[in-house]
Parts: C-alpha cells; sequence; structure tokens
C-alpha cells in the first residue's frame, strides 16, 4: 500500500465496502490507516473515530489516534487515546509503550518507568520500549540502571544507533568517557547524528582517549635490541 496508486484503490474499495455496510468498523479503520499513510491526518482522524463509534475492541483505533495526536504535539491526548487502547485490551504492548514515550516526554517520570516495564512483561521484545526505558532512569537520575538496560537493548539489538547515542550518554553521566566516546563513534558510523552540543563535551575526553591510547600502544612496542659491533681479530705475534 505504499505506492500512491495503490493506496488509491484500497481507498475506493473501503468506500465501496461502505456504501454497501456504513457501519463496518473494520473497512473504517482500513480507511483511516490509509489516509494516515496518505498525511491526511484530518480525515484520518474521523476515520479512526467513526471506527471506534461503530466497533466494539477497536483498541487500535485509539493507538493510531495517538500517533496523529503526537505528530500534532498533543501529549495529553496522546495518553488518553492509549489509556483507552489498554483498557479495552490490558494485554496490548504497544500501548503501554506508547504511554511510557508519552509520558517520558511529559517530564512524568515514574509513570513512564511503569508503562515501560508493564510493556516489557507482555513483550520484551520491544526495542524502543527498553531504549525509552533506559533513558526514563537516566532522566530520574538511576545511571546505573540506565546503563544495564541500554546494554541489555544493544544486545538484542546492535546496530541500534540511538541506542548507542543514548549508552553515549549514560555513560557520560557515569564519568566513563572512554566508552562514551566509543559508543558515540558507534552511533555516528550507524548513521546517527549526535547533538552537536554533545559532541562538544565530549572533545577534550576524546583527546584524553586518544593520548592514552597512544601511550598504551607505544608501551607495548618490542624494545630494539642493541647493536652489537663486530669484534675484531687479534693480530697473530709472531
Amino acid at each position: 500500500m505504499k505506492d500512491l496508486k495503490n493506496i488509491e484503490e484500497f481507498i475506493a474499495e473501503q468506500k465501496l465496502r461502505l456504501a454497501q455496510q456504513p457501519e463496518c468498523a473494520t473497512s473504517l479503520y482500513n480507511l483511516g490507516v490509509a489516509f494516515l499513510q496518505q498525511g491526511r491526518l484530518d480525515k484520518a482522524i474521523d476515520a479512526f473515530e467513526e471506527s471506534i463509534e461503530t466497533g466494539v475492541r477497536m483498541f487500535e483505533a485509539f493507538v493510531n489516534l495517538g500517533y496523529i495526536y503526537f505528530k500534532e504535539g498533543d501529549l495529553e491526548k496522546v495518553v488518553k487515546a492509549n489509556l483507552r487502547a489498554v483498557e479495552i485490551e490490558p494485554r496490548y504492548a504497544r500501548g503501554y509503550s506508547n504511554l511510557g514515550f508519552a509520558y517520558l516526554q511529559m517530564g512524568k517520570t515514574d509513570d513512564a518507568i511503569q508503562a515501560l516495564q508493564k510493556a516489557l512483561a507482555l513483550n520484551p521484545d520491544i526495542v524502543q520500549a527498553e531504549c525509552n526505558l533506559a533513558n526514563a532512569y537516566l532522566q530520574k537520575g538511576d545511571i546505573a540502571k540506565s546503563i544495564r538496560m541500554n546494554e541489555k537493548m544493544l544486545e538484542r539489538a546492535p546496530d541500534f544507533a540511538l541506542g548507542h547515542n543514548n549508552l553515549a550518554n549514560a555513560y557520560y553521566h557515569a564519568g566513563d568517557y572512554k566508552k562514551a566516546v566509543k559508543h558515540c563513534d558507534k552511533a555516528m558510523a550507524l548513521g546517527f547524528e549526535v547533538h552537536p552540543d554533545f559532541l562538544k563535551l565530549l572533545e577534550p575526553h576524546r583527546k584524553e582517549v586518544k593520548k592514552q591510547s597512544s601511550r598504551k600502544s607505544a608501551s607495548k612496542r618490542p624494545a630494539t635490541a642493541p647493536k652489537t659491533q663486530r669484534g675484531t681479530r687479534a693480530k697473530r705475534t709472531r
């Protein structure tokens, strides 16, 4: 459905179904998804809201509404939408994950931690929830927990650039500048755009890490054996 023509055909198909069955919640939901992919957010909101009115367990419609509200910058609505989603389906890990992210953005750290822990209890494989939980621990000042969570996450997703950036930040706060530089460089190598202010903070430590590395390399070089002079033969006496 990524192709524009295919999306238009899909929309036409859903509208035809709705003409035959106006209260089909599934078609209304599908229509909302298609509008969302097109970036027609107002129409997507209308379709999702209508699917919720006509359907019974449209918790995914609430999650999609939450996504739209996040794009519009309305975090309060993001929270309300995802709360309704997990109210309908209490085992829906994605809803708790979204809640945790919204709470984190609002500075409600304890609420974020609780929601993200719930998400991971339901589905331990949500890398983004692990990432956000690590950030929540850092926001709370629990640096050790933040580092452990980031490291656990990167074991699962070693090429997750944002995770390396966040771990660099945690190590910086822990005073382990060597590891902070290492993970910052890894994040950049993976294509992540590290914040310029953080790069400035790391710069003096980066120089010190290079110095230490140079000294270690020098100390590991084998000592050059002293050159020996060739002995001259003693003249024979008659």
